[in-house]
């Protein structure tokens, strides 16, 4: 079949033969009057309009519901195997699974590649999220918000706590470089920033906070197998009550699989997950300073 862009730009001029140019004209009308015509025009059909209230995964076509998922069974690689693949799916609610890859992944367990069409839909308009809301300022407004509103630097000490080994995520919100073009908390104006690092324990990172009458903790949570980031937050809150400070301190949290809702059941005052950066972090600590009128703040004791 002829390209319909091809077909538009035909003319008698591009066929100096009648008959060629009544072929083109013909498979011309027959294209056009097959294929739907682009989203936004009178003529546009149902698929072309995207619907909030039913929302479903886009593959080629709108609402065609293509998706493709990646996971491993205990099972040995084979026929088989791609066969409880495409039946675990199907009873996700996905049609015409199609195993487009697998792989041995020896001690019998397999590897899957599989695309299919979920047949779910998801209500966009009815979706809330908790999450922070404050109006994030760059590192230069903080700086000077901090200087305006505060009069005083603000205090942050943060750490990798418990048995977690990995600063990617303190590092990135603290030391001056920070993460993806964004300057840590190091580099802003009027802020005083410690990073204690990695498998800090959490009394350790409590104690930092008094002796430097800090305005906010934070706790950073990479490693999170069997909820191990969950025992740890946990603990921190406990100690930080027990410390008869939690009133007097900001106690914030972060991680790839924290969100605010989680930290806020967790007893934290705010949680950032991806894609969150310095200057969220302390767009949030500066004004609840200010929203707390902590400008004159107690030490911590």
């Amino acid at each position: 079949m002829l390209d319909k862009k091809f077909l538009m730009s035909a003319s008698p001029a591009d066929n100096s033969g009648g008959e060629g140019t009544a072929a083109v004209n013909q498979e011309r009308e027959a294209f056009e009057a097959a294929v739907p015509e682009e989203a936004g025009s009178s003529t546009s059909n149902a698929t072309s309009v995207v619907d909030l209230t039913k929302v479903k995964p886009y593959g080629d076509t709108l609402n065609d519901g293509m998706m493709q998922t990646m996971f491993t069974l205990p099972v040995p690689y084979g026929e088989e195997a791609n066969e409880a693949a495409r039946q675990l799916v199907k009873k996700m609610g996905w049609e015409e699974p199609n195993v487009t890859y697998s792989h041995d992944m020896g001690n019998g367990y397999t590897y899957f590649v599989v695309y299919g069409k979920c047949q779910h839909t998801v209500d966009f308009t009815k979706i809330k999220v908790v999450k922070v809301e404050v109006d994030v300022m760059d590192r230069i407004e903080c700086g000077d918000y901090i200087g305006e509103n505060i009069g005083r630097d603000v205090v942050v000490v943060g750490a990798s706590t418990g048995s977690d080994a990995h600063t990617v995520g303190i590092d990135a919100i603290i030391n001056m470089k920070g993460f993806h073009g964004h300057f840590g908390l190091e580099r802003f104006k009027n802020v005083e920033a410690y990073n204690l690092g990695s498998q800090v324990p959490n009394e350790e990172l409590i104690a930092k906070a008094k002796e430097v009458n800090a305005d906010a903790i934070l706790v950073s949570q990479t490693v999170t197998q069997k909820d191990i980031h969950i025992m740890n937050l946990t603990n921190m809150v406990e100690l930080v009550e027990a410390e008869g400070i939690r009133d007097k301190v900001l106690l914030l949290c972060g991680g790839p699989r924290i969100s605010h809702e989680l930290a806020q059941e967790l007893g934290y005052d705010a949680g950032f997950g991806p894609h969150t950066y310095a200057e969220h972090v302390m767009s949030y600590i500066a004004t609840e300073i200010v929203k707390r009128g902590w400008q004159n703040r107690p030490p911590l004791k």
